[in-house]
């Protein structure tokens, strides 16, 4: 994935962050997609399943996992993805920041939280990637060390904005 993209170059092709982004709302957006009850479908073959916060629990349902046995403490997903064609589920954490504050330190949980995932999920054999979706602020020379740890733990990181291929979903032509 790449490291510092430019937000807003054709957001036609991926998820920009307004703050508070909402997956279904920006994929139902998209020429070809529509999405019903969190299902994703794009020129009508589903191609995903979508999930807020708690909706991860009761798609975890749907394989008879049950959390509590194998993590201890819950752990709750802003967005998260399942996309079918690569078996894969993106967790998406939006982090937005204009003064400092806790979120600086939380962006070096991804390698803990990547992992409490992964447990949940190996009973399904879904494959975990965690993305941050991260405001501008996050560009200050500061955040350097920690954007590097990010990448070196195998997560990524995007600002403003997530290419739609980069989650393995369709990407609608442009004339």
């Amino acid at each position: 994935m790449k490291k510092g993209g430019k937000a807003g170059v054709n957001t036609k092709t991926g998820l920009k962050f307004e703050g508070k982004t909402d997956l279904s709302t920006f994929l139902s957006k998209q020429k070809g997609y529509k999405v019903k009850e969190g299902n994703v479908y794009y020129n009508n073959e589903m191609v995903a399943r979508v999930f807020k916060k708690n909706g991860f629990y009761k798609f975890l349902e749907e394989f008879g996992i049950e959390w509590k046995k194998i993590i201890r403490g819950k752990i709750i997903p802003d967005d998260c993805i399942f996309v079918i064609v690569e078996n894969k589920l993106f967790i998406i954490e939006c982090k937005f920041q204009q003064t400092p504050g806790s979120v600086d330190e939380k962006l070096q949980t991804c390698d803990f939280k990547k992992k409490q995932y992964q447990k949940l999920l190996a009973k399904a054999n879904i494959d975990v990637e965690y993305v941050y979706l991260l405001s501008e602020w996050f560009k200050k020379e500061k955040y350097q060390d920690v954007l590097d740890y990010i990448h070196s733990v195998g997560c990524y990181y995007y600002f403003e904005y997530i290419p739609l291929n980069k989650l393995g979903l369709p990407v609608p032509e442009t004339k």
